[in-house]
């Protein structure tokens, strides 16, 4: 149940900016294209935050299991 809701609201965030923090303490920004129902996810314009030289990722996959939050950002 908690998964369908989760998957929803990704649904309703395609095509808008989120931003992702990871296990290992970072986090991304980007704009999702897509995702799956491993809540890998397609990011575009990605780049990083939380540290002091972000990069720029430009289009990338991130892995579920590596994801603890995602979030809307405008």
């Amino acid at each position: 149940m908690f998964a369908d809701h989760a998957l929803q609201a990704l649904e309703r965030s395609l095509g808008k900016k989120v931003m992702l923090r990871l296990k290992e303490g970072g986090g991304i920004r980007g704009t999702l294209l897509g995702f799956d129902a491993h809540m890998n996810l397609l990011l575009d314009e990605a780049e990083e935050v939380f540290k002091e030289n972000g990069k720029k990722l430009g289009l990338i996959i991130v892995r579920g299991d590596n994801i603890i939050l995602v979030s809307p950002f405008e």
